[in-house]
Parts: C-alpha cells; sequence; structure tokens
C-alpha cells in the first residue's frame, strides 16, 4: 500500500515533465511566426517587430489558455465578433475574447483590427521602422492598459532584435531568422495571376473559374482555409469573409465549396427561381449561384439564411 504515493509521485512527476516538453520556446515561436510578421508588415504596414513582440507577450510564446485553445495570439477581445468565442477573466471577470479556426487568422485579424479602427490611425504615421513610437501609440490608443506595455514590447524587440525583421523584404527575409515552413504550402507550379495579387505570393495552389455572371471562384481541395486562399490571391482575410458571407460560426471550408475572390452579383442573369431539391441552406444557393447573401434575402424575405430551406421550396434569383 505505500507503492501508491510513490507511482503517485512518479506519476505527477512524469507528467509534468511531458507538460514542460510541449511548451513552445522562445526561438521556436519567433522562427514559426516572423515570416508571417514580415508579410502582415509589407501589406498592411505594421512593424513586423511590433507584431511579434505583442505576439510574444500576449501569448506567452504561444502557451497562454488564449493562443492553445482559441488560436488568439494578441489577446484581442470579441467588440463586434461574431465568430466563434471563449470567456477568460482579464480586466473584468469573464471577458469575451475571439477565437480562431488557425493561428494564422490571428495574424491577420490583429492586422485587420489595427486598420480598421480610427484610433489607431496615429500609429500609421510613424515610420514602419519606428518601433519605439508604435509601442508607445499602441499604449496612448488603447490597446492595453498595463502602463508598462510600451516599454515591455521595446523591451522585447530589443532583447530578441526582432528590429531587424522591419528592414527584411518579401523575397529575402533575413537569414538568421529560420522560417518553419508551415504558413503556406509552397509549390512550384505558378498558375497566371487573375486580379492584384499580393507580392507575399507569387504562386497558385487552385484553378479560377469563371461563371456566367463573369465572377470568379476556386474550388476548395481538402485541408483549404479562408485564410489560406486569402493569401494567395492577395486578399485580406476580411475580405475573402465578404466575398463569401462568411456567418457565424461558420469558419470553416469543405473540400468541393466555390469560394469567391471578388464580389458576387446582385442577381441571376439567366435563372429566375430555383426550386430546392436537397437539405440546404440560403447562403448554399448564395455559393452556388453566385449572388450576395443579402440580395437574395431582399428578393426571399420569409426565408431565413440560416436555417435548412425544405425540399420543393422556391427560392427567387432575381
Amino acid at each position: 500500500m505505500k507503492v501508491l504515493p510513490y507511482i503517485t509521485s512518479v506519476t505527477f512527476l512524469f507528467l509534468s515533465s511531458l507538460s514542460a516538453q510541449a511548451k513552445i520556446t522562445k526561438e521556436d515561436y519567433i522562427a514559426q511566426w516572423s515570416k508571417v510578421a514580415i508579410e502582415q508588415m509589407h501589406a498592411h504596414k505594421i512593424p513586423a517587430s511590433i507584431t511579434m513582440a505583442q505576439g510574444i507577450l500576449e501569448s506567452s510564446y504561444g502557451n497562454s489558455m488564449l493562443a492553445t485553445e482559441a488560436n488568439n495570439h494578441f489577446g484581442i477581445k470579441c467588440h463586434s465578433w461574431e465568430g466563434e468565442r471563449v470567456y477568460k477573466d482579464d480586466d473584468k471577470k469573464d471577458e469575451c475574447f475571439r477565437k480562431y479556426a488557425h493561428a494564422l487568422e490571428s495574424f491577420e485579424d490583429h492586422s485587420l483590427f489595427l486598420t480598421g479602427r480610427s484610433r489607431y490611425a496615429e500609429l500609421f504615421t510613424y515610420d514602419v521602422t519606428d518601433y519605439k513610437s508604435w509601442a508607445k501609440g499602441l499604449r496612448k490608443a488603447g490597446y492595453a492598459t498595463n502602463p508598462k506595455y510600451p516599454q515591455l514590447l521595446i523591451d522585447i524587440i530589443e532583447k530578441n532584435e526582432l528590429y531587424k525583421l522591419d528592414f527584411s523584404t518579401l523575397d529575402q527575409p533575413l537569414a538568421k531568422v529560420d522560417i518553419a515552413e508551415q504558413t503556406l504550402e509552397e509549390v512550384s507550379t505558378k498558375a497566371p495571376q487573375t486580379g492584384k495579387l499580393s507580392k507575399a505570393v507569387n504562386y497558385n495552389l487552385h484553378k479560377v473559374t469563371v461563371n456566367k455572371a463573369r465572377t470568379q471562384y476556386i474550388t476548395a481541395k481538402k485541408g483549404d482555409t479562408y485564410y489560406r486562399i486569402a493569401k494567395e490571391f492577395g486578399l485580406s482575410l476580411h475580405q475573402i469573409y465578404k466575398y463569401n458571407d462568411v456567418i457565424s460560426k461558420q469558419n470553416t471550408i469543405e473540400e468541393g465549396d466555390k469560394i469567391y475572390i471578388m464580389h458576387k452579383r446582385n442577381r441571376s442573369k439567366k435563372e429566375r427561381t430555383t426550386e430546392v431539391k436537397n437539405a440546404t441552406s440560403l447562403r448554399a444557393i448564395s455559393q452556388e449561384f453566385g449572388i450576395k447573401l443579402k440580395r437574395l434575402q431582399k428578393l426571399n424575405p420569409t426565408l431565413s439564411p440560416s436555417k435548412e430551406l425544405a425540399v420543393g421550396t422556391t427560392v427567387f434569383l432575381r
């Protein structure tokens, strides 16, 4: 019977060891996400050093509860967020935080969060290499309540020489930064470009199809995410969501789905109506015919965009 406490202690030590091994190191975090931070810098004019320092500070090198359970690396709260969410104590008890399908989406949303709010506008008057002004400006604009927040960011940047990232190009990131190839699946085959593509990506994984209404879309492959498709075609995550009428909690893509890379049309040019033959939704019909969901709702005011449509239902397309 006296053996049990010993076994329990050994088991505890073993599990504690496994837990410690599972933690992401500072070096691994910087190696994994530096290239993404550089891409965000060139797309949105936010210093890569600031993005990395915020990610490190807010997520504890990707080990925080928000990072591991919600893929939220920047501590961004819900605000007007319509996607999935998690709750934890922060400045107040049980506060709402955004939850992402992949950590990559967190980095993109961080950029959109800063570029899309007027209170951060002053930040973009600073040079992209002026990380000190950015650090102080973030605190001034209300990103964090901790008065030491600017100095914490500056210390992280200088201790890890992250300021060097701010001078990196997309084609030649710093040689000393060994980027883990988990951010984007690179292929050697290049396809003709469609629209204005980001310089960060000079290849296409998907064939672009043009429907009868001359709207461009791609057919999703296994493992696709909105973020990867957005980066492939030089779009922001907000744009790809808007083009595809992504609604609450609908953050996954199924193989074979149509994903639009431009605005859908307001109506069908040929078909006047369609009859529901299998269980589907108004959004699915919106994707099938390339018609904006809001427009379909106006044409069909009695149909809900989130509820399943009964077989035999007639849906007006124009």
